[in-house]
């Protein structure tokens, strides 16, 4: 999908440069983004090796295990469908806390392996649950105590303290965090989102 998105993007850009006459602006800015792309993406990758180099001692010191242990009993409370031990809880665990430490990298895998451990609980293949819907509010809203992404992209740009936007990040994800939470867990509540009745629509059609 998201490559007809581009594809549309694209084509529109080159239509309406042609129709108002500035094709060559349209050309010449694509060749100009091209370039800073590459020199952003350089300038990221000492920065870039520092922070998962942090991350990768912070993971191998059990830092991230402990940060999972102390959030067990949080997601006792988020998730109580998932029956106690079943590896979906260490999977979204994990995920959870390598996106707190900015471990963006290993976070991603971790996710898709909870989704997978989600999934095998399902009770109706295709359709999600409430656990799910409530795990993928947190990924997305992905709370961060290291904003690792954010401070190496203002360190690449020659910001003088990239660190400064750790305490307003973490406000931020946070507001995030418990507005997407909230909003899952008062939509699983309602009729019209309930799994019973969106396996009733799938037999249906």
């Amino acid at each position: 999908m998201l490559n007809y998105i581009w594809l549309a993007l694209v084509i529109l850009a080159i239509v309406l440069g042609g129709i108002n006459g500035k094709i060559e602006d349209v050309t010449k800015s694509a060749i100009d983004s091209a370039g800073n792309a590459v020199t952003i993406s350089i300038g990221l990758v000492g920065v870039m090796a520092l922070w998962l180099g942090v991350m990768k001692i912070a993971e191998d010191s059990g830092l991230m295990a402990l940060l999972a242990r102390a959030i067990g009993p949080i997601m006792k409370r988020l998730f109580p469908d998932i029956p106690e031990g079943h590896p979906a809880i260490s999977s979204m665990m994990m995920n959870i806390a390598a996106n707190m430490l900015g471990l963006s990298n290993a976070a991603t895998p971790l996710g898709l392996k909870a989704m997978e451990d989600l999934e095998s609980l399902n009770k109706v293949p295709g359709v999600a649950t409430n656990a799910m819907c409530t795990f993928l509010a947190i990924n997305t809203a992905g709370l961060q105590l290291i904003p690792a992404t954010m401070i190496s992209l203002m360190a690449s740009a020659g910001s003088k303290d990239p660190t400064a936007i750790i305490g307003t990040t973490f406000a931020a994800t946070l507001i995030a965090v418990t507005a997407g939470v909230t909003a899952a867990k008062i939509l699983e509540r309602l009729p019209l989102f309930s799994v019973s009745r969106a396996a009733g629509e799938r037999k249906a059609s």
